[in-house]
């Protein structure tokens, strides 16, 4: 069960600095871009209505990557030592 909660974490995390650095170089109508957002899309809105985009800058992909890490690394030691 650990093993899997950390390719998880592992996976959400690639997906979420694929989902940025395409977002950089590809047009929005991109297939491989339109089906990252469909997939990190989701968990961004909640942050993104609670923290809006500073200037041109926009901070919840870098929210959500600190959110994985913790609430992983919370999981992972609850169960590691259960």
């Amino acid at each position: 069960m650990v093993i899997l909660l950390q390719w998880l974490i592992i996976g959400l995390t690639i997906l979420i600095l694929a989902d940025v650095l395409v977002s950089f170089v590809l047009d929005p109508f991109h297939p491989v871009r339109r089906n990252l957002d469909a997939l990190v899309g989701p968990l961004l809105t909640p942050i993104r209505r609670l923290l809006p985009p500073v200037g041109m800058l926009d901070f919840s992909p870098f929210i959500l990557l600190i959110l994985v890490q913790v609430v992983g690394a919370i999981l992972l030691r609850f169960l590691s030592s259960g």
